[in-house]
């Protein structure tokens, strides 16, 4: 093995490593949305449908198994786990960053397992805004991906010790993949949330579809931080938007489909996450906690609840859609209420 394919493969597993040790966050900004609660709701439980689209993309649950892993012998194997509860709950699921196998096609097996497990599911690419263009459609042929996520990492890149520094490039490499993908293109923040002005600039090159990934879930300055000889980067650890303030920037953009991920705790929180205008929610590090402690059985009853309890949370609300969820009233705490003004989100 070469040194160079041994390094990124034990980043790759430090990868994994870290976001297991990641030390949980003691707050949540979905603590700071309130749902009214209503007496008499107006339907049964079995009225409920939260199916949802993305994109042209038809699907049957509105929360997936997000980008986290691939490139190495371990990360194969928890895709297989993962791609095996995708596959037997119906849910979508998106690999990690596909570079390394990009880069040698001797690690691509650990994303082509997803397909091989998985051969009649919703499956998502994931490359960088930094990638090739005919990179990022061989990325899409390698899975047979149904979309592709092109992940933005400004400030991973920077504390990551041998990260890129060159960022120029990325909105034209970004316009030309969605101008020649064969699929949906979601541009995919990884846990910094984003703005609407990042969402202007998507629009104006032709995204439709953003997964808003906010702060609250694994921090990535934290990650890189631990790789770093000094660790000397850790006072950046509350850099960025949380999940529910991004949904909020998004609001002045209802011609875009927001995807909502970034510490999502339980089926309460991804409710808030509909109810903001997200079309859909997706999961990372608890998933992955899951698959390491509980197993692929275990894994796929807490899916199956998380399905009923949304749910059930909807019929507290008396909303049968995701669309009816945005009806409902809600109340925000002084200090969102406080940001909606000062950004002049109406």
């Amino acid at each position: 093995m070469s040194y160079e394919k041994n390094k990124r493969e034990q980043r790759k597993d430090d990868h994994i490593q870290l976001a297991i040790d990641h030390p949980d966050s003691p707050r949540s900004a979905f603590d700071e949305i309130r749902f009214i609660h209503q007496s008499i709701p107006s339907l049964n439980i079995d009225e409920v449908n939260l199916s949802t689209t993305i994109g042209n993309l038809k699907v049957n649950h509105p929360f997936y198994i997000n980008a986290m892993t691939g490139g190495s012998k371990r990360a194969a194997e928890i895709n297989e786990k993962l791609a095996i509860v995708a596959r037997e709950t119906h849910i979508t699921m998106a690999v990690g960053s596909m570079h390394a196998a990009l880069k040698d096609t001797a690690l691509a097996h650990s994303y082509m397992v997803v397909r091989q497990q998985n051969p009649n599911g919703m499956i998502f690419g994931n490359v960088g805004a930094d990638v090739d263009v005919d990179l990022a459609l061989q990325a899409i042929d390698m899975i047979q991906a149904d979309a592709l996520q092109i992940h933005v990492n400004v400030p991973q890149e920077l504390v990551m010790p041998e990260g890129s520094r060159q960022f120029s490039t990325w909105l034209s490499t970004i316009e030309k993949i969605v101008t020649r993908s064969s699929v949906p293109v979601i541009v995919k923040e990884v846990g910094f949330g984003m703005s609407q002005e990042t969402f202007s600039q998507l629009m104006d090159i032709g995204v439709e579809i953003v997964d808003v990934s906010g702060r609250g879930g694994t921090d990535f300055i934290h990650v890189e931080n631990e790789r770093r000889s000094l660790k000397d980067m850790s006072y950046l650890k509350e850099w960025g938007q949380s999940t529910a303030v991004s949904l909020l920037e998004a609001k002045p953009f209802p011609e875009l489909d927001v995807l909502a991920s970034g510490g999502i705790r339980h089926p309460l929180d991804a409710i808030k996450c509909y109810a903001l205008g997200a079309k859909a929610v997706g999961m990372s590090r608890n998933m992955l906690l899951l698959i390491e402690d509980q197993g692929i059985e275990g894994t796929i009853e807490y899916v199956e609840s998380f399905k009923e309890q949304l749910k059930i949370i909807a019929t507290m609300l008396g909303a049968s859609t995701l669309q009816e969820l945005q009806d409902k009233p809600i109340v925000l705490s002084p200090g969102l209420i406080s940001w909606q003004e000062q950004r002049n989100l109406k």
